[in-house]
């Protein structure tokens, strides 16, 4: 008799006032099997889980485990269903060892731990596990990979019937993805559980999934089984159609490019970015970034592949003048680079960061004034030092239209705008005006579907007009899509370089696990 527990929602309905978040929703997840669940930001995937797992209460409709009808008012209830959740963010408690992390997820603990039966028995749990992490580790002393592994150890620990993963992959390694799906989709197989699955990755779907239900605006637009299907057929149920960025947009930004090689790569020109030993402190003092060289030419996208925290944010905060260089060398076009705001507009260098809306804007000015934020006090805008009336107000709404920005106005304040607006908006401010450099990381964290195409679309045509961009994402099958040449990040140094043309995933996967120092490109300098 299997322990897989079944999973149809009927007609399951969601309103928040006005807005109806799920409309009528019927999926049908079949036991021991693995179903993922794709759709664009805001189609309704979390709403439609947190109704499932007792977060949210439905306005209509019905949950059924096993073909009965369940009432969940509460996460507890559905746990006492075997129903575990793997959130995307980490729910660890960094403090607290492998093992008392472990006890603390089985929720009702005795007054008094006997620890030498609770450790025999998590050693026990360990041994059978499919991963295993040793039990005296803490959380500090784990890789993200290894972060998230203890969060699924700490579900099936509770043995589920039906476990639930909100973007189980976004910290691992391709290796690690690779070997964490496909556990799953062996237990699952084996009836030991059913697997629902939410996730952004084509080749996931494709290669770990059997079934897929594909919402769209709160609306169940697909479900089929994923044998025969493609990564095009998906993108296209996601979005009604395939996804266009707009009229510059080459076709490599549509769904069927999603899992494809990089495009064809423009000749670079000269040296516009160098690094030379550059070292950088981290938060707690510790050396994040350990004396790299990199070069970056006129034309070429260059990306950063590598798991959180190894440096990559430290790098690019760095580069960017927000945290302070301990030594080494960055010049832009030959010039020594201190990334002042006067260096910035001379050497036409411009920055997408991680989450604009908090490094990037100041949430409560409006569109119109975060818009012209480099070029409010220069003409047209400003003359003898005093604004022009009107003139930033009138450039906003000209670079709104241009870059499709959804919002309620040029002066709606800008945290009023939904993720992938502010991206566009900000885009709009660093690319009104030809860029030398660009310096971009997590480009489209959080966007959904749609807005990935248009970034991309939008860096690709900063590439191409000649700019050198360096570009950081956690995401390798979006560098392997958009990026020249990729180099690898572990530890603070650069361990591997290679071009996308006809790189392997999983060569660039084992060095992003840590790896040894190589230099496959010739004229990328990678730090000894």
């Amino acid at each position: 008799m299997t322990h897989a527990l079944a999973l149809q929602t009927f007609e399951l309905s969601k309103r928040f006032g006005s807005f109806t978040a799920l409309d009528r929703v019927s999926i049908d997840v079949r036991p021991g099997t693995v179903h993922a669940l794709l759709g664009e930001n805001g189609a309704g995937k979390s709403t439609l889980v947190k109704c499932i797992v007792g977060y949210q209460q439905p306005d209509g409709g019905a949950v059924l485990l096993g073909g009965r009808e369940h009432d969940l008012p509460s996460p507890a209830a559905a746990r006492a269903l075997g129903i575990g959740m793997v959130y995307q963010h980490f729910t660890v408690v960094p403090g607290m060892t492998v093992a008392e992390n472990l006890l603390m997820a089985k929720g009702e603990l005795p007054a008094v731990v006997n620890w030498r039966a609770v450790r025999s028995e998590l050693q026990a749990f360990m041994d059978s596990a499919p991963f295993r992490l040793p039990l005296d580790a803490t959380p500090q002393d784990l890789s993200a990979g290894e972060r998230q592994k203890l969060e699924i150890l700490k579900q099936l620990l509770l043995k589920p019937r039906l476990l639930i993963l909100d973007e189980p992959t976004s910290v691992l390694t391709p290796q690690e993805a690779d070997e964490v799906l496909g556990t799953l989709r062996e237990r699952a197989h084996a009836g030991l559980c059913t697997v629902l699955m939410i996730t952004h990755k084509f080749r996931e779907v494709l290669a770990f999934a059997d079934e897929v239900s594909v919402l769209r605006r709160g609306v169940l637009v697909a479900a089929r089984a994923v044998q025969g299907a493609t990564a095009s057929e998906l993108g296209a149920s996601m979005v009604g159609a395939a996804a266009v960025a707009g009229p510059e947009a080459p076709a490599s930004t549509t769904a069927a490019a999603a899992d494809t090689a990089a495009p064809p790569r423009t000749a670079p020109g000269a040296v516009r970015l160098a690094l030379q030993g550059l070292q950088v402190r981290g938060d707690r003092g510790e050396r994040a970034v350990a004396g790299v060289d990199l070069e970056v030419r006129a034309g070429e996208i260059v990306g950063i592949a590598g798991v959180s925290g190894n440096g990559q944010r430290e790098l690019m905060e760095a580069l960017a003048g927000q945290r302070p260089r301990e030594a080494g060398r960055v010049t832009v076009a030959g010039v020594d680079y201190r990334a002042t705001r006067a260096q910035n507009r001379h050497l036409k260098v411009r920055g997408l960061p991680e989450e604009p809306l908090r490094n990037g804007c100041v949430g409560g000015m409006s569109v119109a004034d975060n818009i012209g934020l480099r070029s409010f006090d220069r003409p047209p805008h400003a003359r003898a030092g005093l604004r022009v009336p009107g003139s930033l107000a009138q450039r906003a709404r000209e670079l709104i239209t241009q870059f499709r920005v959804k919002t309620q106005g040029e002066h709606a304040p800008m945290a009023s705008l939904s993720g992938g607006n502010v991206q566009r908006a900000v885009l709009a401010r660093e690319l009104s005006e030809p860029a030398d450099v660009l310096l971009v990381s997590n480009p489209v964290f959080g966007l959904d579907f749609t807005a990935v195409a248009e970034v991309h679309a939008r860096l690709r045509a900063a590439r191409d007009g000649g700019s050198a961009v360096l570009m950081v994402s956690e995401d390798l099958d979006e560098l392997l899509q958009l990026a020249d040449r990729i180099v690898v990040m572990s530890e603070g140094r650069f361990v591997h370089a290679c071009d996308c043309a006809g790189a392997s995933r999983h060569d660039i996967g084992r060095h992003m696990g840590g790896g040894e120092l190589t230099d496959n490109t010739p004229d990328l300098k990678v730090a000894a």
